[in-house]
């Protein structure tokens, strides 16, 4: 199976540079050859704290995700949380049998553990999106090795299942630190910049950039965005659209890879 690795295609088949939502820096994947930007060399700082027994979570019930080289398909993915909106995002997600991806922040899950919970219980995917959202290309691999791990623990911990996907802030990742993953590199072809207007109207035009196969950036930390979200998944809904996770939608995700979108109706098998 064969998916769309390229963020948008244009005629000079030109590399794109994309705004990173929340952060304004443009990302440094290369989106046709993966190429990253290279980090700090390895540095020798204390390991992280092992994370307390295993809370977990109840699991989903099971379903059978659509083909999306057949069917209209859309990541929705929220980024920075878990906060104090994700609830009422969950509940808007449900009316729609909505799966969604959601990338978090270490810190967050720490302080919202029910939360994590919640959103394995629905069904939803979770990624890693490091413990503070610090540029890991600023940090020795070592270091950033121990933030994503330190993330992983806290994910584990509060709803016993680990992120299978990573979320790299601004979109940078060390050439280094990519080869060491263990795990697939979500990234986006559609970036609603609701970090920058939080404005619902300005969200759900961003939105109208959808196409079959695309990955969406957004933040259910921000109230605009979720204000937006009836609105967007109703468009889409009636569009004949299906709400897969980022995994989903991919098929089968290779470690260490980053996918700025993913199956389409005419993608090869």
């Amino acid at each position: 199976m064969s998916s769309r690795l390229a963020a948008l295609s244009i005629a000079t088949a030109a590399v794109l540079t994309l705004s990173l939502a929340g952060c304004s820096a443009p990302l440094s994947e290369k989106w046709v050859r993966y190429s990253f930007a290279p980090g700090p060399e390895e540095s020798g700082e204390a390991t992280a704290t092992p994370p307390s027994e295993d809370q977990g979570a109840k699991p989903a019930a099971e379903r059978t995700p659509p083909n999306c080289s057949k069917v209209k398909c859309v990541a929705l993915t929220f980024d920075d949380g878990p906060g104090s909106y994700t609830t009422e995002l969950l509940s808007l997600l449900d009316q729609y049998d909505a799966k969604a991806t959601f990338f978090l922040i270490g810190g967050n899950v720490k302080k919202h553990p029910q939360i994590v919970r919640d959103e394995v219980a629905k069904g939803h995917e979770i990624g890693n999106h490091t413990w503070a959202h610090k540029d890991l290309t600023k940090m020795s691999v070592a270091a950033a090795k121990r933030d994503l791990q330190k993330t992983d623990d806290a994910v584990k911990q509060a709803a016993g299942v680990e992120p299978t996907l990573v979320r790299p802030p601004f979109g940078s990742l060390p050439r280094s630190l990519k080869k060491n993953l263990a795990v697939p590199i979500a990234l986006w072809d559609v970036d609603t910049l609701d970090w920058k207007t939080r404005n619902t109207k300005s969200t759900i035009k961003a939105a109208e950039k959808i196409v079959p196969g695309s990955i969406v950036l957004m933040h259910d930390i921000h109230k605009s965005t979720v204000d937006a979200m009836p609105t967007i998944l109703k468009d889409l809904d009636a569009k004949g659209y299906h709400f897969v996770t980022v995994t989903e939608l991919i098929g089968h995700p290779k470690p260490g890879i980053g996918y700025g979108s993913g199956q389409h109706p005419g993608s090869k098998d």
